[in-house]
């Protein structure tokens, strides 16, 4: 975009948005307006040479998630750990990770961010702890144990058969036999992540006192990591074989049907519980749930009115639909029709366990879900690296570290290629480390990296930095209404709209150029994602370039 147009772009954006910016409700908390970006801190930036990253590399990246327009950050697990399951089997809730640093470093971290305006929000993970934790060293050395009822412990149905028949996520049993008391523990990921007891309330007091330990130091919320397995069914009943199973194209665990060890409704106490914990710090601290479930279970965890739970329930849907404009404005519609009277939708398109957009749908078709994504009513979430558009990373079998691909390699379960390093420059190692990578760099790091895509204002990362100042200056996009447009089947349309002004939004998701019928409806063009003719008047008809998108500005 050349200097002149995005002058007229952005006093455009100032004029059109002012009068909703006047408008907008003081009271609203800060997440409704927020976009979130999720960092993998292995991945994102190392600081020391190790060739794995670390707080202080977050640090000194801050800048840029300022600059393209970051209002809060989520930070993958830095907690001590084994790595077993790289930072989600923690053995202490209350510290850094050496690897990744020191409190030290995040105190400094969590300042830096607050002065640039930046929340931080951090994962927690209460589903597991690591096997090396010392709740667990504690509880399996007798039965008779103080601790032994913090975990789910088992007697076998009989010598050398499990409790029941119940199946890890990582596949295979999820049952683990422990030669020194000749029980079994419950793990429903690897064994060395054993499940904490949550119909224990010493469990659960220990558990709401580490969230408090990182709200004391500042933190401004928390992504909780696997809600739905916090609870198991106390008469540890087989679950039922799935008639659907298909040993070639499913997971090991869809072997069995889970009414027994996934979203049952005790978990909806423990949430609630953490929602209280939040709500008595000031500042509007926020809580997230990863929630894998269809609609209508997954608005159960907004709570009521009367026993809120979570703020944001993740709604993971477009990662797994069929990307179709039809299947997608169902998508929307369905999602809309159950949410709560209260409740504020949100958005994930990429994270850090499944391939990344430009895999699934195609490098072209990414920059039409970066308008999606960022257009839709409610809160979006981005995963670091999404803005440059980049498609998974090859790893070589040999190089692979993730446990789901060592224990099932070759089925593309495995989560290594999303997880690859960020890449900033096109110098060695992609100004990720001045070590080795722990994981290979992407094979075009020369061409996608930060550096290069800033000096390009046609790039996927200008893309993101100017829809998110779009995002930031029109109201109408943050807290409007949204209300289907009719388009050709090639095209999802729809508006964007508060008392002040409207926003259209088409998106062209066919390869052909596509005239869509404006009716009444004139305006100007606030940007596309070519990111060119910016300000032009729309006529009788707009016409869409392949794999274009466009937000206009409404009469």
């Amino acid at each position: 975009m050349r200097p002149t147009i995005r002058f007229i772009f952005a006093a455009l954006t100032l004029l059109c948005g002012i009068g909703d910016l006047m408008a907008a409700p003081a009271t609203a908390p800060w997440w409704r307006h927020a976009v979130v970006y999720q960092i993998y801190p292995r991945s994102f930036q190392d600081s020391n040479g190790d060739g794995i990253g670390d707080l202080r590399g977050i640090n000194q990246r801050l800048g840029y998630l300022q600059a393209i327009g970051i209002d809060a950050v989520w930070i993958s697990p830095f907690y001590p750990s084994p790595m077993k399951d790289f930072g989600y089997d923690i053995s202490n809730y209350t510290d850094v990770d050496p690897r990744f640093g020191t409190l030290a470093d995040f105190d400094v971290l969590i300042s830096e961010a607050h002065r640039r305006g930046i929340r931080l929000l951090l994962d927690f993970v209460p589903n597991h702890t690591s096997d090396q934790h010392p709740w667990f060293q504690e509880s399996r050395r007798s039965v008779g144990n103080a601790k032994r009822d913090w975990y789910v412990w088992r007697r076998g149905r009989a010598v050398g058969i499990e409790p029941n028949n119940w199946r890890s996520i990582f596949g295979g049993s999820a049952w683990e036999l422990d030669p020194q008391t000749s029980q079994y523990y419950y793990h429903a990921f690897l064994k060395e992540q054993p499940d904490l007891n949550w119909h224990n309330p010493e469990v659960r007091a220990s558990m709401l006192s580490a969230m408090r330990f990182w709200l004391d130091r500042g933190v401004d919320g928390f992504r909780v990591d696997a809600v739905t397995q916090l609870m198991e069914d106390p008469m540890m009943r087989d679950e039922p074989v799935n008639l659907q199973f298909d040993s070639i194209k499913d997971r090991d665990h869809s072997r069995l049907l889970h009414p027994y060890t996934d979203d049952l409704p005790a978990t909806h106490g423990v949430i609630r519980d953490m929602r209280k914990l939040l709500a008595s710090y000031p500042g509007d601290r926020l809580l997230i749930n990863e929630s894998y479930l269809p609609f209508d279970k997954l608005v159960a965890y907004y709570g009521t009115e009367e026993k809120p739970e979570a703020h944001l329930p993740f709604n993971f849907h477009l990662i797994g639909a069929a990307w179709t404009p039809a299947s997608i404005a169902k998508l929307i519609k369905d999602y809309e029709a159950v949410l709560p009277k209260a409740a504020w939708p949100n958005w994930v398109m990429g994270n850090h366990d499944n391939h990344r957009i430009a895999t699934r749908i195609s490098k072209e078709q990414a920059r039409i879900a970066a308008m999606l994504l960022l257009t839709l009513r409610g809160t979006p979430t981005l995963y670091y690296g999404d803005e440059l558009g980049l498609s998974d990373s090859d790893i070589p079998s040999g190089l692979a570290q993730d446990p789901v691909e060592r224990k099932d390699p070759g089925k593309g379960f495995g989560r290594d290629p999303e997880r690859a390093p960020m890449l900033w420059d096109s110098t060695i190692n992609a100004g990720f480390t001045t070590g080795k990578p722990w994981l290979p760099l992407h094979r075009d790091f020369a061409k996608l990296n930060v550096a290069a895509q800033q000096s390009d204002r046609q790039s996927m990362v200008s893309l993101y930095q100017s829809l998110l100042r779009l995002r930031r200056l029109t109201p109408a996009l943050t807290a409007g209404d949204f209300q289907p447009f009719d388009a050709p089947p090639e095209v999802l349309g729809y508006t964007r709209q508060t008392a002040q002004s409207r926003v259209l939004v088409v998106l062209n998701f066919s390869d052909k150029a596509v005239a869509v019928p404006m009716g009444k409806s004139v305006g100007r063009i606030a940007i596309t994602t070519m990111l060119d003719h910016a300000a032009q008047k729309t006529g009788k008809n707009l016409d869409l370039r392949p794999h274009e998108g466009v937000v206009v500005y409404l009469d």
